[in-house]
C-alpha cells in the first residue's frame, strides 16, 4: 500500500526513474589528498560517458572519511556537471557520533538535489526524520550489505514523506533484494538497484533506476544493460549483462572493501582520472597481481 509522499520527494522520484546514477569515486592521492579540479573533470567525464546523475560522497566516494571542507568542495564541483547530485550523508565510524544531520544541512545549502542516508546504529527511522527536518532534501534510503535493514524498519522508513526511493545493495542476498524492491514499489517510492553483482537480475525483479559503484568507471558497460532491458532485444540484454557480470566479478570480490581501489584503477585505465589520483587509502591492502587481473576483465 502506498503512503503519502512530499512533493519534493515525488519530484525527485519521477526525475530519477529509469536513470543511471554513478556512485562516483573521490579521486585521491596516496595520502588521501583531494584535488578538486581533478574531481570536477572526473565528474564531467562520467556524465559525458552516460551517467544521468552523480552520487558523491557515498560508499564508493569514501564520504564518511572526508573532512567537511573537502565534502563541500566535492559537492560544489559535482553540481557543475549539470545533472542531479545525490550526496551521501552520515555513515559515522564507530568512534564518531552521527554527522548525518549536519552533512544533509550542508548538502542543502550547496544546492544538492537529494541525500543518500547511510545506515547507522540506532533508530534508523528517527535518523531519516532528523535528516528531513534539518535539510528538507529528498532522501534515498540505503539498505547496505554491511548493515542490512529489517523489513519492518524498511516499511516504516518508506512511509516517511521525504523518502523518494530506496537503494538496495545487499551484494549476494537475492531474496532480501527482491523483498526490498517489492516493499519500495508497494510504497510508491523509487526502487533503485545498487546491486553490482546482481545488476541484471535486480532489473528483472523490478528495480526502476540504478545507483552503482561499477559506474564509477564503466558507465557505458552499465548503461548498456539498462538500455537493452528497456528495449525488446533479449539477446542484446543477455550479452550486455554478461559483460557487466564479468567486470563486477573482478571488482566486487573479497576483500569487498577493496572494490573502491579496483574501480580507481579502472577509472585511471579508462582515462577518467590521472594515475596519481587513483588511490584509496581507506581500503584494505590488495595482493600482488590484483590490478592486472582487474584490468584484464
Amino acid at each position: 500500500m502506498s503512503t503519502p509522499i512530499d512533493a519534493r520527494a515525488a519530484g525527485l522520484r519521477d526525475r530519477l526513474r529509469g536513470s543511471l546514477a554513478a556512485a562516483a569515486l573521490t579521486p585521491m592521492g596516496p595520502d588521501g589528498a583531494v584535488d578538486l579540479d581533478v574531481a570536477e573533470s572526473y565528474f564531467r567525464r562520467l556524465v559525458a560517458s552516460g551517467a544521468d546523475a552523480l552520487a558523491v560522497l557515498a560508499h564508493t566516494g569514501r564520504g564518511p572519511f572526508l573532512s567537511a571542507q573537502v565534502r563541500a568542495g566535492v559537492i560544489t564541483r559535482a553540481r557543475r556537471a549539470g545533472v542531479p547530485v545525490i550526496v551521501g550523508v552520515g555513515g559515522a565510524r564507530p568512534e564518531q557520533g552521527s554527522n548525518a544531520v549536519e552533512d544533509a544541512r550542508t548538502a542543502a545549502e550547496l544546492g544538492a538535489d537529494a541525500v543518500l542516508v547511510f545506515p547507522e546504529p540506532g533508530d534508523r527511522v528517527a535518523l531519516h526524520e532528523a535528516v528531513w527536518s534539518a535539510a528538507g532534501l529528498p532522501m534515498i534510503a540505503f539498505d547496505l550489505y554491511t548493515n542490512p535493514c529489517p523489513p519492518d524498519t524498511l516499511h516504516r522508513i518508506l512511509s516517511l514523506p521525504g523518502v523518494a526511493g530506496l537503494k538496495t545493495a545487499l551484494l549476494s542476498d537475492a531474496m532480501a533484494c527482491q523483498e526490498t524492491i517489492a516493499l519500495t514499489r508497494d510504497a510508491d517510492r523509487l526502487a533503485i538497484t545498487g546491486e553490482d553483482r546482481m545488476f541484471a537480475a535486480s532489473l528483472l525483479w523490478g528495480a526502476q533506476a540504478a545507483l552503482v559503484g561499477v559506474a564509477a568507471a564503466s558507465v557505458g558497460t552499465t548503461a548498456a544493460v539498462m538500455r537493452a532491458y528497456e528495449g525488446d532485444d533479449l539477446r542484446g540484454f543477455e550479452k550486455a549483462a554478461a559483460r557487466l557480470d564479468r567486470l563486477a566479478a573482478a571488482t566486487f570480490t573479497a576483500p569487498m572493501e577493496g572494490y573502491v581501489q579496483r574501480m580507481a584503477w579502472l577509472a585511471a585505465a579508462e582515462g577518467l582520472v590521472p594515475e596519481e589520483h587513483a588511490h584509496d587509502p581507506y581500503g584494505p591492502a590488495l595482493p600482488d597481481g590484483e590490478r592486472a587481473r582487474v584490468l584484464a576483465a
